[in-house]
Formats: C-alpha cells, sequence, structure tokens
C-alpha cells in the first residue's frame, strides 16, 4: 500500500529539469467561450524556462487540456530564450519597463540580498541565474503582463564592459577617418 507522502505531487509541477532547463509553470487560467450547447473550455498556460546560467524564456501555451498547454508553452518558451548580461551575481544597471498598464523596476543589489521580487517577475530572475535583485511591479499585477515586461527588462540590459568595448572600437574606426581629411 501506498502512503500519502508516496502518491507524488499534487497540482501542477512546478519545476522539471529537460535537456538543461528548469522550466516553471508561473500561471494557468480556464477559458470559457458560450456556445449553443453549452460552454467550451480552453486553458492558457505561462511557463518560464531557463538554465539559471543566463539564458531565460517564457511562452503562453494554449489547449483543451492543462498538460498541452505546459507543453506548447515550454515549446515557446524555448524558442524566445534571451541571453542576460550580470555583473556577478546582479544585473548591470537599474531598468525600468512599461508593458501594457505593468511597469516594472529592476534594481541590482548587493550580494546576501536573494531576490526581492513578486512572484512572477521571481519566477524569471531565478530561472535566469540572478540571485540578488531587488523589484517592484506597478500598475496591472497581471502576471503575463509581468512576466513579459521582466523580460522586455532583461532584454534592454546591456554589460557595461562589452558597450565599452564597441564604443572603443568604433572611435578607432572613425579616427583615421578625421585625420586624413585635415
Amino acid at each position: 500500500m501506498q502512503s500519502f507522502g508516496d502518491r507524488g505531487s499534487f497540482g501542477r509541477q512546478r519545476y522539471e529539469e529537460t535537456g538543461g532547463f528548469s522550466e516553471r509553470v508561473v500561471y494557468t487560467r480556464r477559458i470559457a467561450k458560450v456556445v449553443k450547447g453549452g460552454r467550451r473550455m480552453r486553458f492558457n498556460a505561462l511557463v518560464v524556462v531557463g538554465d539559471g546560467q543566463g539564458q531565460v524564456g517564457a511562452g503562453l501555451g494554449k489547449a483543451l487540456v492543462i498538460p498541452d498547454a505546459v507543453r506548447k508553452g515550454n515549446a515557446i518558451a524555448r524558442a524566445n530564450t534571451i541571453t542576460v548580461p550580470m555583473k556577478g551575481s546582479t544585473i548591470p544597471q537599474m531598468i525600468t519597463v512599461k508593458k501594457g498598464a505593468t511597469i516594472v523596476i529592476i534594481k541590482p543589489a548587493r550580494e546576501g540580498t536573494g531576490v526581492i521580487a513578486a512572484a512572477a517577475m521571481r519566477a524569471i530572475l531565478e530561472l535566469a541565474g540572478v540571485k540578488d535583485v531587488v523589484g517592484k511591479t506597478l500598475g496591472s499585477r497581471n502576471p503575463i503582463n509581468m512576466v513579459y515586461a521582466t523580460l522586455e527588462a532583461l532584454r534592454q540590459l546591456r554589460d557595461p564592459e562589452v558597450e565599452l568595448a564597441k564604443r572603443a572600437a568604433a572611435m578607432a574606426a572613425a579616427t583615421p577617418v578625421a585625420t586624413a581629411r585635415r
């Protein structure tokens, strides 16, 4: 006979290791379409995947049953992964992004602070591998908008060393042309 603890997890599975990426189901919802014969039920699943080393993505899967929606969301998230620049265990600079009615503010934090953010924002930051950061959400707290705004904020971050190297290369390329005109 099985004991209570041996049955496995109840509800939806939060983490799953597949091919180096961890998966987290952030949000699910049931959608009802009213038709002549009654209601047609469908499900949405917002899935975030990341490798914990700077790669992270999110996808919204839609299907007739939750497991299929999660699988589709996982495939979409893997196709839309981005690389997050990091400075130690935090992000290089503070950033603010507005997506729909949601405003997301993400600030770098000192080592040992941890991830202080709302649940949807926390999922993305933890799976990206960011360990010390402070996040704040203003306006709408819709998890879908929050995830996409956080992903956009991380997409806009730039690594300071890489940007300085690009500027130095551009300056070096422009300097000989300026001296040749004299």
